[in-house]
């Protein structure tokens, strides 16, 4: 009898210290710390180091496919630059020294208005401006784009199109509008058509 009440008192304690060493049966788990905000911060930072948004402005549409192509080959973002005005096709009458786009690109100081300011330029860390060429230089709605944002510490550049012209000193222009210190890097015109190949040598070219 002394025995079994020995025995009994035994397996007791044994399972007190079980329970003493578990939550509800189950075997302690330890939780990895959570992230601090500047760890949470500085991941979401390196995320956006790499990525890549190409801003264009495009009113006959050639711009436009530059653009998509561009994005494509570059696994890029896509953002449109938008007139509050849209411009007609009367207003790209070359042959007339009263249309709208040539009165603008004779006034180095006209700024036409954005139809929004809400392009997402915190978030990528290199912009890709495409304009097509007006004159011998960007549409001045690429000068109030860059007039209108913080680019300091991006990585930026140009692509163009245009129907006889290259793009000469266009994005040199646009790089001393800029607000803010940008890292600019030389421009390049291409066909609307351009293919990935052509697009990715040249931007790698680039030591963005």
């Amino acid at each position: 009898m002394k025995k079994l009440w020995i025995a009994c008192l035994s397996m007791l304690m044994v399972l007190g210290l079980m329970g003493c060493g578990t939550d509800n049966g189950k075997a302690e788990e330890k939780t990895p710390p959570a992230k601090t905000v500047a760890q949470a911060a500085n991941t979401d930072a390196a995320a956006a180091g790499d990525k890549i948004l190409v801003a264009y402005f495009s009113a006959t549409g050639n711009t436009k496919k530059l653009a998509e192509n561009t994005a494509k080959a570059l696994g890029a973002d896509l953002y449109e630059i938008r007139p509050e005005a849209p411009y007609t096709a009367e207003d790209l009458n070359y042959n007339d020294e009263t249309t709208r786009a040539t009165v603008e690109q004779k006034n180095d100081g006209f700024r036409p208005s954005l139809a929004d300011k809400n392009a997402p330029i915190a978030s990528y860390k290199t912009i890709i401006l495409a304009y097509p060429i007006w004159w011998a230089q960007a549409p001045r709605i690429m000068d109030t784009f860059v007039e209108s944002y913080d680019f300091t510490g991006k990585n930026m550049t140009a692509v163009c199109t245009s129907g006889g012209s290259d793009i000469g000193s266009s994005a040199d222009y646009l790089a001393k509008l800029t607000k803010g210190k940008a890292n600019w890097k030389p421009g390049k015109l291409f066909s609307p058509q351009a293919g990935t190949d052509e697009i990715k040598a040249w931007y790698n070219g680039l030591g963005f």
